[in-house]
């Protein structure tokens, strides 16, 4: 855009008359097609009753309203895109994003009803860049039985008991480490984002692949920041783009995943066809599923996919966390006092288990309020497979191939759902449920609900139990960045000051 406008300056005058001409051309084309559009009308299939669209607008031919709706994104209010148009419109309204018509819901129940949809009805739906760096085999793409399959055995062994131990074990060894050297000072500024990242990246490649500090775990490090850098970039795939820096890094990492699974079925079969050992990571349970259609491509394509939320989910998680608790002195000594009285078995010898941070009632309110009032995930979004009808607005109809925006945000932060719904409150969650909550959607919802929700709420309980049990700190300034992904831009530096 920069670049646009400084060529537009030392444009000659015949050149700014045709860009108006263009652009009268393009409004006229606008009026016409929306004309079209807002008459539109689909059958229901009742017998001639007709069903009609959501109010709302497609914006402009081709773009859409999809930058209004990234300038939107990238304010201090990212929700203003949608916010304005339910105003306007209602809570389910239509609009154009990313190269798709799309209806937008900010209605919890008509969300919940999406969320839940089997894949007759809605399949995920994600920009070109996403699907060419997911992969046709991902679990965030699969529908149907197949995804069913990978989601329930994935879900099954992250909330196993025996997984929650060893995270533990292994959260509780390098959160220890890495605060132990921020006693000495040394470091300065600690920035709770990087720590955060390293330490969660770590833990989830050993829960995924197997792989243990070493080269290669850094070597997938190295890759996964560039495959990563993808994720939101153009769909060109030409040598020098993103999208190709990506889509190689991607190749690179599934070379060597396949390689680790090539060497644990090798294993398998020297170990003999009925070796049924504990599965020590994931590849190790979706080979043991024995579906044919569980091949080394699918596994591996998986295990990248999964890394995700070690990126951007929980250590954003974290960091927003201790950024919330440094503006909120009360919750934050709530929280303190509640760990301490947990520190008093660490002391007397005892070794916490998962159960025991996972029993913090205060610690979790605190979580679910970052997980709300963060919104780490904004929305997701999905393609309807046929024509739809809006749950609860009668005659209103999502056509077939149109997508849909759930929006968390706009419920998350919605003052007809929550008092106050800007401010940081833990203790608004003593008396409300998560669970089966369809006005508290973090996770996403129905059969592809994040298989992971225990894991993060384990780990960011963990690293927050060490913090205030061995450090005061004092939070730098820092600006929180929405788009394209939640993230604070400094990592939120904070100097801390071990307690005696």
């Amino acid at each position: 855009m920069q670049a646009l406008a400084a060529a537009g300056v030392s444009w000659p005058a015949f050149a700014a008359s045709v860009a108006a001409a263009l652009l009268v051309a393009a409004v006229v084309v606008r009026l016409c097609s929306e004309a079209a559009r807002t008459g539109k009308r689909t059958s229901t299939g009742d017998g001639g009753a007709k069903a009609r669209l959501p109010a709302g607008t497609l914006g402009w031919p081709l773009v859409g309203e999809t930058l209004a709706f990234i300038s939107a994104a990238s304010s201090a209010r990212p929700e203003s895109f949608v916010e304005n148009r339910c105003l306007r419109y209602g809570k389910v309204f239509r609009s154009h994003l990313w190269g798709s018509p799309m209806v937008v819901s900010a209605d919890p129940e008509v969300s919940r009803a999406v969320l839940q949809g089997d894949a007759s009805t809605f399949v995920p739906w994600y920009p070109r860049s996403l699907m060419e760096l997911m992969g046709e085999s991902s679990i965030l793409v699969l529908s149907g039985v197949l995804q069913r399959r990978v989601h329930g055995l994935a879900g099954a062994f992250f909330k196993s008991a025996e997984l929650k131990a060893r995270v533990t074990a292994n959260m509780q060894i390098h959160v220890a480490a890495a605060m132990d050297a921020w006693r000495t000072g040394a470091a300065g500024a600690v920035r709770v984002q990087d720590v955060a990242k390293s330490i969660v990246f770590g833990i989830l490649i050993r829960t995924l692949i197997g792989l243990e500090d070493g080269p290669e775990m850094n070597y997938v490090r190295q890759q996964f920041c560039i495959f990563i850098d993808g994720l939101i970039s153009l769909p060109i795939k030409l040598p020098g783009t993103q999208l190709y820096r990506s889509l190689q890094a991607k190749k690179r990492m599934t070379r060597l995943i396949q390689k680790i699974i090539q060497e644990k079925r090798s294993r398998r079969i020297i170990e003999g066809k009925d070796f049924c050992g504990a599965p020590r990571d994931l590849i190790d349970v979706l080979m043991s599923n024995g579906s044919d259609e569980l091949t080394n491509e699918l596994i591996s394509d998986n295990m990248i996919d999964l890394m995700i939320p070690a990126e951007d989910s929980v250590p954003v998680l974290i960091t927003l966390a201790v950024k919330y608790l440094s503006d909120c002195p009360l919750a934050l000594q709530q929280l303190e006092e509640e760990n301490m009285e947990l520190k008093k078995k660490s002391d007397a010898g005892e070794t916490l288990q998962w159960t025991d941070y996972m029993s913090l009632t205060f610690t979790q309110h605190v979580i679910t309020e970052t997980l709300r009032i963060g919104n780490i995930i904004s929305g997701i979004m999905r393609r309807a497979e046929r024509d739809v009808e809006v749950k609860g607005y009668d005659g209103l109809v999502i056509p077939k191939g149109w997508c849909v925006l759930v929006y968390f945000r706009s419920v998350h932060l919605d003052g007809g759902v929550y008092d106050d719904p800007y401010a940081f409150n833990p203790w608004r969650w003593k008396e409300r449920d998560t669970m089966g909550n369809s006005s508290f959607t973090p996770f996403g919802g129905g059969q592809r609900l994040c298989p992971g929700v225990d894991m993060a709420r384990l780990q960011a309980a963990i690293f927050l139990h060490h913090l205030v049990t061995n450090f005061r700190w004092v939070a730098e300034g820092d600006d929180l960045v929405n788009f394209p992904t939640v993230r604070l831009k400094r990592g939120l530096p904070i100097r801390v000051t071990p307690k005696s």
